[in-house]
């Protein structure tokens, strides 16, 4: 089993202890599951910023490289649920990553000075 597979059926045995059965059946739990993750990511998004010194004013405030893997790890925990609710496997992820890695390259190659919401489509 490859490491993200893995990870994906680790987070899925994590959220079944918690009571946590993705994907949900409704749209209406998708939309409110996608909210909750997304909050949940943005939370841990400010303590990740709290690990580095960002106010400039202050000098207290030291690099906490400990303390950001664990905001990183924290984040993909949400994140393979946030993909759980959206029915994506580690392959489905992985597939759409390599789409869009290519439309990244796509755009850079182009001098990206045009937006094109159109290029991700396919993804």
């Amino acid at each position: 089993m490859d490491k993200l597979e893995d990870i994906f059926r680790m987070q899925d045995a994590l959220n079944r202890r918690i009571g946590v059965v993705l994907p949900p059946p409704t749209e209406e739990e998708k939309a409110k599951w996608v909210l909750n993750y997304t909050r949940a990511m943005q939370q841990e998004l400010a303590e990740l910023v709290d690990s580095v010194p960002w106010k400039w004013w202050a000098r207290y405030q030291k690099y906490d490289e400990q303390n950001a893997r664990v905001e990183v790890v924290d984040l993909f925990h949400f994140l393979v649920s946030l993909a759980h609710v959206l029915g994506m496997s580690a392959d489905d992820v992985y597939q759409a990553y390599l789409k869009k890695n290519q439309v990244n390259h796509e755009r850079q190659d182009s001098g990206y000075v045009k937006k094109d919401d159109g290029d991700s489509r396919h993804i």
